[in-house]
């Protein structure tokens, strides 16, 4: 039984592949276009499952879309007469777009997939999301919350699943949305909806939540778990290009110019910046305004996420924790779930966004619509594409690069001797991620135990705020010794970046360039059986220097998708200053060039 899944045109599209009940391969559509966040029909990404699991189109059984577009249609439509006049525009960009591609997505896919349209299902937005948690963990009966901007009607929902069962049983619904919530207040802050997210989370700990109050004042959240947006402050229903309106800046002040470098005393002043400003002070203290906003929207939204997490425990009584959609990406409100709810275990898988749909779509088929048993646990991410050696060596000499073949033994000890020196690692192995985080396999490496080491990373490749904090990667074995997380080797969101978590007092300025200014780390927990060669990297790193601990960030520039392909990595080592590139077993080094 062969299922694709498929999510596309309004965040993150993706294409995923389950075989009898096997994830096979998964990816995102921008790894491939090289359009970050591309959201336009996956082609790529489906040409990419296809061949990776020796298949043809005609091979396949099911093909299911993770939503359903007339409902989706619907919605759009219904809220735009209920807004109207003031709602005209986006009634109108809706038409334009829906009447053309995403209305009829069933043809499309007929069309670029090569399938029958009675193989084509559709699953529910927030259905998609749920079995991508569900059908992915390792729990036989879980409780189910997804949380996000919005799917068809539904922001958030609660349910439960049970073997290959799901029953979302409560459901928010548009415009009341605690992820639009916070896209408003990232847009606030100056950041890109969708793509500035991770970096009001970020900034928050740069700032105190003084504003609490203020913004609590835009929703409601009741004992029950439900809650309700006050929408005389917001315009996201209404228009096209705005979130938030004249009430919401009487309320908070001026928004905050994209352009404005974002620096307070507590994050310092990067040399990438330029200059320093004559009005350096006074600059910190308008930041410092926007750094308290952030804490506090920050703080808001795990409050809300709390209290649904709590009551969603008082109905279904059951200790296991499945959540999706793309606020559950906010591996900050995730730690706190962890630690201050009776849930004991939590799973999410690692594209709990959009593109996570379309593995959720899969799954749902074969599981609650054709009745199979479940046999699956996502254990890892490294589920996209791999380049072969004779592909890096063919790559390398086609553009005459110098470089050297080192068997894997001599490779880790060059690549730690290079770390403990104090440079920075192009690291790339294997198959590319699913979701956003790079989990060793396309990452920039460097010695976590240097101060000095988030500034280089910034300045040499990264270009990025300075207060966006770097992750560490850690031997799944010893997490407990420097993180706050017991029986860590249990926590699957561990492995894939979603929980922070407090870095443990004495060993904050043993790891200082991964422990942020609030002393926490977004750790990646790594296990032998599932990264061999990056486990020897970080064993053999922590017998050189007694810390099992590597910085690990993502092996991309600013405002570029990771990695793909060994053009895409040698092109960021060379437009970079990371000083070394290792491609698999190739090694290529700035100082033999």
């Amino acid at each position: 039984m062969n299922i694709l899944g498929i999510s596309c045109y309004y965040h993150d599209a993706a294409a995923a592949l389950v075989c009898d009940g096997q994830l096979l391969a998964a990816a995102e559509e921008e790894r491939f276009s090289r359009i970050k966040h591309d959201y336009s029909f996956p082609r790529q990404a489906i040409e990419f499952c296809l061949r990776q699991a020796g298949l043809l189109s005609a091979d396949l059984d099911y093909v299911v879309f993770y939503e359903k577009p007339f409902a989706k249609f619907e919605r759009i439509l219904m809220t735009s007469l209920q807004t109207y006049p003031r709602g005209w525009k986006v009634f109108r960009e809706s038409m334009i777009t829906w009447l053309l591609d995403k209305l009829w997505v069933k043809e499309v896919i007929a069309k670029h997939v090569g399938v029958d349209k009675e193989k084509i299902l559709f699953g529910d937005h927030h259905m998609s999301h749920a079995a991508s948690a569900f059908f992915c963990s390792p729990f036989e009966e879980a409780a189910i919350l997804t949380v996000d901007g919005v799917g068809e009607w539904a922001t958030a929902t609660q349910g439960v699943g049970r073997d290959n069962e799901i029953k979302l049983q409560r459901e928010i619904r548009f415009p009341h949305s605690i992820g639009l919530l916070y896209s408003a207040f990232t847009a606030f802050l100056g950041f890109e909806v969708n793509e500035g997210e991770y970096k009001v989370m970020g900034m928050a700990p740069y700032g105190s939540p003084k504003y609490y109050d203020k913004v609590a004042k835009l929703i409601q959240v009741h004992r029950d778990g439900s809650f309700l947006l006050d929408m005389n402050y917001f315009c996201f229903h209404r228009s096209t290009n705005q979130a938030f309106n004249g009430k919401f800046v009487d309320l908070f002040g001026e928004p905050r110019e994209p352009k404005m470098h974002f620096f307070t005393e507590a994050s310092g002043y990067p040399s990438y910046f330029g200059a320093k400003p004559g009005n350096y002070r006074e600059l910190c203290g308008k930041n410092q305004y926007y750094a308290d906003i952030a804490a506090s929207i920050q703080r808001v939204t795990e409050e809300a996420l709390l209290q649904m997490a709590r009551a969603l425990y008082e109905r279904t009584g059951l200790r296991k924790l499945c959540m999706a959609g793309g606020v559950a990406l906010n591996s900050v409100a995730n730690g706190r779930i962890l630690r201050e709810t009776p849930f004991e275990e939590l799973y999410i898988q690692p594209a709990a966004g959009d593109g996570g749909g379309a593995v959720g779509a899969a799954f749902y088929a074969y599981h609650s619509i054709l009745g199979n048993k479940r046999s699956f646990v996502m254990q890892h991410a490294y589920w996209g594409k791999e380049y072969s050696e004779d592909e890096i060596k063919s790559f390398l000499n086609q553009n005459n690069i110098k470089y050297r073949y080192l068997d894997e033994d001599r490779l880790i000890d060059t690549v730690v001797d290079r770390l403990t020196s104090g440079k920075v690692i192009g690291w790339y192995q294997g198959r590319f991620e699913w979701g956003p985080r790079a989990l060793g396999n396309r990452s920039i490496l460097a010695d976590p135990r240097r101060e000095d080491m988030k500034d280089i990373v910034n300045t040499k490749i990264k270009f990025r705020e300075p207060y966006r904090p770097f992750a560490p990667s850690i031997l799944a074995e010893h997490s407990e010794e420097y993180f706050d997380l017991p029986d860590a080797t249990r926590h699957y969101p561990a492995r894939f970046m979603l929980y922070v978590t407090p870095v443990k007092a004495e060993k904050q300025k043993v790891i200082p360039a991964i422990t942020h200014v609030d002393g926490t780390g977004r750790l990646q927990t790594v296990f032998q059986d599932l990264n061999p060669r990056y486990y020897r990297l970080i064993e053999k790193f922590g017998q050189a220097t007694g810390v099992p601990v590597l910085l690990n960030t993502s092996f991309n520039l600013k405002g570029e998708p990771i990695v793909t392909t060994p053009q895409n990595a040698f092109n960021t080592f060379h437009q970079s200053e990371i000083d070394m590139l290792v491609l698999d077993k190739y090694v290529v080094e700035k100082t033999n060039m």
